[in-house]
């Protein structure tokens, strides 16, 4: 495979045809952050975290699937982009529960994780959570869509990786959620119980039963 040469922060990195800006920063070890990016899965480009400034380029673009092109220029922690990349996880945050400490992926939550690196200790605009109900039907999976941020990653887990296709979105924009087939709850929708979608989960939103209490 032929190599081109771009310029990450300015230093000069070698990049493979066909790669994106995500994928030769990562092999130069320059990390830029995501949240709907999995290396399992194809690139998406849901969440816009990982937006960096590409000299000659209008707009910021998302690293994970922006392809790269010989001699281009890439930026990933300019002030615009760290501007746009706080912006983008404060909305993130602005609808998502508060219950960190009670949760049981506190800790080990990326959008916790991210929260702290970029430094927000309070969310300038709060919405309350939709109050959805925690679908605990499944033998094996527990989902709470109040802790969704739409990544994707357990829809494409569940068609590209395990081939079931038991998840969907419903609806548009800010009333999406993901669910089942018909909302059917997990317990009786077309469900393997495989629990690849818990792995690869960036928050509460599916966590695996727990039989601690029987």
């Amino acid at each position: 495979m032929s190599q081109r040469t771009i310029t990450i922060n300015g230093r000069t990195v070698p990049a493979a045809e066909g790669s994106t800006i995500l994928e030769a920063a990562t092999q130069a070890g320059q990390k830029i952050p995501t949240l709907c990016h999995h290396p399992d899965l194809p690139p998406l480009g849901a969440c816009r975290v990982c937006l960096v400034e590409v000299e000659g380029e209008r707009n910021l673009q998302p690293a994970c699937s922006f392809p790269t092109r010989e001699g281009m220029v890439v930026w990933t922690h300019s002030a615009k982009v760290r501007k746009a990349r706080r912006t983008v996880v404060e909305l993130l945050l602005s609808d998502h529960p508060s219950d960190c400490t009670a949760c049981a992926r506190n800790r080990n939550c990326e959008l916790q994780t991210l929260a702290e690196e970029l430094g927000i200790r309070e969310v300038r605009v709060r919405v309350e959570p939709r109050g959805y109900e925690v679908d605990d039907s499944s033998l094996s999976v527990v989902r709470d869509p109040d802790k969704c941020i739409l990544c994707r990653r357990c829809l494409q887990t569940c068609s590209e990786i395990q081939g079931v296709s038991g998840l969907r979105i419903r609806g548009r924009g800010y009333d999406s959620l993901v669910g089942s087939a018909f909302d059917a709850p997990l317990g009786s929708a077309l469900c393997v119980n495989c629990g690849q979608c818990i792995n690869r989960c960036p928050t509460g939103a599916l966590t695996e039963r727990s039989a601690i209490a029987e």
